[in-house]
């Protein structure tokens, strides 16, 4: 699918080159270079909110959110959270890891077989 001349797959690797190219103050570069190492993420539409780096199977909004995202944990290590589960849910939180590799393989081990790349529209593209 193709909008403003741009196929998904440029979508995609222009927001990562914009993502990776941000502040610090916005992200934490380590947290980007993680998860942009695993080659099945590149697949995935990245957004960067208050500190946290988030996915979506499609470029546009709304996003699909149903891909696990990762926080920065105030006491140390990393949160990997399941964004669409309601607050307090017992299925909420993936897991809390010491290190980034672990975290970005944990978002990888949570995405179902078949899953990617994303779609160039909103979540009425991917449904």
């Amino acid at each position: 699918m193709q909008a403003g001349g741009q196929a998904a797959p440029e979508v995609v690797a222009l927001k990562w080159r914009s993502v990776r190219a941000l502040s610090a103050e916005m992200i934490d570069h380590d947290m980007v270079e993680a998860v942009y190492a695993q080659p099945r993420m590149r697949q995935f539409f990245p957004l960067v909110s208050h500190g946290s780096l988030q996915f979506s199977r499609c470029t546009e909004f709304p996003w699909t959110n149903d891909i696990p995202a990762l926080f920065p944990s105030a006491g140390g290590g990393f949160v990997v959270i399941r964004m669409w589960e309601p607050n307090g849910s017992e299925r909420q939180q993936v897991g809390w890891v010491k290190t980034l590799e672990e975290a970005a393989a944990l978002i990888v081990a949570e995405i179902p077989a078949g899953w990617g790349p994303a779609v160039h529209g909103t979540t009425d593209d991917v449904y």
